[in-house]
């Protein structure tokens, strides 16, 4: 089992929803997220001034799959949070982590099945 943690444009979220449910990835968390990279930082005017923002809105979506999914889950994110043919900096990044244990609250199962 692995955990896939993304972080990427808000503008995508809908995209990336729709197409996990395509590949049968149903089930995962999204949340907001504030971050800094190497787009540096923008700057918004807010009535006629402007001002300097470090941190960029970002939402981060959190998906654990089974071995079998992974590398269909990680195709599916790269190529629909992109923007563009090449894609753009700011778009985002894609971490895998290990899951040792999945436990489902509201039932007995454990492991791969708890997914």
């Amino acid at each position: 089992m692995k955990l896939i943690s993304a972080i990427i444009q808000p503008t995508k979220v809908q995209a990336v929803k729709d197409a996990l449910n395509k590949i049968d990835v149903d089930r995962f968390t999204v949340f907001d997220a504030e971050g800094y990279g190497r787009q540096r930082g923008h700057l918004p005017t807010y009535r006629g001034v402007e001002y300097q923002t470090n941190l960029l809105r970002k939402v981060m979506v959190e998906i654990v799959v089974n071995d079998d999914f992974l590398e269909k889950t990680l195709a599916t994110l790269q190529s629909i949070a992109r923007t563009g043919i090449e894609g753009n900096i700011g778009d985002g990044k894609i971490f895998v982590l290990p899951v040792d244990q999945a436990i489902q609250i509201g039932g007995e199962e454990r492991g791969p099945s708890a997914i």
